[in-house]
């Protein structure tokens, strides 16, 4: 499996000009899956502190998941973009766009943080499927904090957990969480974190790949390219 991960860097309403920066990175690179950060298109809190995401919420086949779903027929790759899901309740969501317009899953975080009153928690487990050849799984930013308890079954089925991210820690403590975690289950982690941007806040950046033994590849100018 080819994968790419982005980094892309905090912004607020700013979801068509994200998705050009995602179509632009994607152009002439060859990959099988591509991970975007959590709440990356439109935003996980606004510069002035806002972090209610209720105006961006849209249905799975509103206008986000549609230009997701054209990027991901045009590059020929499965894209997991962020989603603010509006069903009976709102989600804060990640979807997977398959190159033949399918989505292999849609994950609704199970564990909102604190800022994220405005969501409602998933009660499904964490999805397992396949993408080109890999058993893979996902979860979101505050889940962490309770995977080996609540989703050892699916960890220990997974070769990669997808995981896409808004931290906020200070020390950041993130990638020796996620050292251990890949280590007890000996799978492969990929995360895909917030960058910098329009909000700066402690635990932004440092996107990675952490390989079941421990080691960890760090992204370079804010992406990731790996075969995995």
């Amino acid at each position: 499996m080819r994968l790419t991960i982005l980094e892309l860097p905090a912004r607020w309403n700013a979801a068509e000009r994200t998705l050009t920066d995602v179509d632009a990175a994607l152009r002439d690179r060859e990959t099988d899956l591509v991970l975007l950060p959590e709440a990356s298109l439109h935003g996980y809190v606004s510069p002035a502190g806002d972090a209610d995401l209720t105006s961006f919420a849209e249905p799975i086949d509103g206008p986000t998941s549609r230009a997701c779903a054209a990027l991901a027929a045009n590059h020929r790759v499965h894209l997991v973009a962020p989603l603010v899901l509006r069903e009976v309740a709102l989600h804060n969501a990640m979807v997977c766009h398959a190159p033949d317009g399918t989505r292999p899953f849609v994950y609704r975080k199970r564990h909102p943080w604190i800022p994220e009153e405005w969501a409602t928690g998933g009660t499904e487990p964490l999805p397992v499927v396949t993408i080109a050849g890999r058993i893979i799984t996902i979860a979101i930013c505050y889940d962490l904090h309770f995977l080996p308890r609540e989703s050892a079954a699916q960890l220990e089925a997974a070769d990669l957990l997808l995981f896409p991210s808004a931290w906020v820690e200070e020390p950041d403590l993130r990638i020796p969480r996620l050292q251990r975690l890949a280590q007890q289950f000996s799978l492969t982690i990929a995360n895909a974190n917030w960058g910098a941007g329009d909000v700066v806040i402690p635990g932004q950046g440092n996107s990675c790949v952490v390989s079941p033994d421990g080691t960890v590849t760090r992204a370079i100018d804010h992406r990731i390219d790996l075969t995995l």
